[in-house]
């Protein structure tokens, strides 16, 4: 990976297609699922990994789990398989009600957030489902300043203007579906036209415009959530506090956030082709991590547990041929990893890890 760049990343994923039915399935389940956990647990999401593949690959609820996070991380995959709909008609532009409905479809509905003010009084507002935002909004950043968003009342014109831009941009062709997608993620960033949901919208919509060019859709890992947010910090600096100035950035502008963007979408699409492409029983897969175990125990034991969900140790000592003390200390670390658990009422094996 040190020495590999988005060029020959991109290469060697032309050199794949046609993919076949089987590799497009395997990598749209696995898409699916680390696309959704990443991008709501980004934003404070509860579910694990496993409870997001059990819910949205069987429509499962297992364990503990919020009513408002399981709505929510349902609510996202919805919104997935809206935008790659949308992808398909290349033909037409893009629109600001798409962006809008796309919102509507994420949120679902209007709620109310109700926060405690520093006197102790408490106060609340309406999080408004596809609309544009009614209030102006903020962050506060790593480092204690607060950054404000563009004002409710050039939001309407600015989205507009960036819709606009896209659409021109796009058809000129100056500019690489990267630096396209990179350049809308960070200006949509700056504009924020939603009370709620503006992160995961601006995953969502650089997803589309790089698939649109016929490029892997791309996850951004939350456990790499603080290198995220600094690229998007560092551009920021470059760019100034105005606003304004950050709704119509240059990709000039924004060079730390691209360089971070360039090196996450050649990760993401490297590691689509090892997904594919790669051949070895003992190589496996989890949040878009590779794994080699050490063993080929290991590959043994979890592939008797996806044959037979409810096998016991001895079960698996007949299945692999290994001892049970061995399968013991082997299942002791997959489950620490979180590559599998059992199932509390059945007792039966669930896999989470991947080939």
């Amino acid at each position: 990976m040190k020495y590999l760049n988005l060029k020959k990343a991109l290469a060697a994923w032309q050199n794949l297609q046609p993919l076949s039915e089987k590799d497009m399935e395997r990598l749209s389940r696995r898409f699916t699922v680390d696309f959704n956990y990443n991008s709501n647990h980004i934003e404070g999401n509860t579910l694990t990994y496993g409870q997001t593949e059990i819910l949205l690959l069987f429509g499962k609820v297992i364990g503990e789990a919020d009513v408002r996070d399981v709505q929510e991380m349902t609510a996202s995959n919805v919104a997935l398989k809206m935008m790659i709909e949308e992808v398909a008609v290349k033909e037409m532009p893009l629109t600001p009600n798409f962006i809008r409905t796309l919102h509507k479809t994420l949120l679902r509905e209007d709620y109310i957030v109700y926060r405690n003010l520093p006197g102790g009084q408490q106060t609340s507002y309406v999080i408004h489902a596809g609309q544009y935002k009614t209030r102006p909004n903020s962050v506060l950043t790593r480092y204690g300043d607060r950054f404000e968003y563009t004002s409710p009342e050039e939001t309407h014109g600015l989205m507009t203007n960036l819709v606009d831009w896209y659409n021109t941009a796009e058809q000129e062709g100056k500019l690489s579906p990267v630096e396209l997608a990179a350049l809308f993620h960070y200006r949509y960033i700056r504009i924020h036209p939603f009370e709620d949901g503006n992160g995961r919208i601006a995953r969502l919509m650089a997803n589309f415009i790089l698939a649109r060019h016929d490029y892997p859709m791309i996850v951004v890992r939350s456990r790499n959530k603080t290198k995220y947010l600094e690229a998007l910090y560092q551009a920021d600096l470059e760019v100034g506090r105005v606003p304004g100035d950050g709704a119509h950035a240059d990709i000039k502008d924004i060079r730390p956030f691209l360089k971070y963007f360039n090196d996450l979408v050649t990760t993401e699409v490297y590691n689509a082709v090892l997904f594919v492409s790669e051949k070895d029983e003992n190589v496996w897969w989890y949040d878009g991590e590779r794994i080699t175990f050490r063993t080929p125990n290991y590959t043994k034991i979890l592939n008797a547990m996806r044959t037979e969900p409810t096998l016991t140790l001895a079960d698996m000592k007949g299945v692999t041929g290994i001892s049970v003390t061995a399968i013991q200390k082997l299942l002791d670390h997959l489950i620490q990893k979180k590559y599998v658990e059992r199932g509390e009422k059945d007792g039966s094996w669930r896999v989470f890890v991947t080939q």
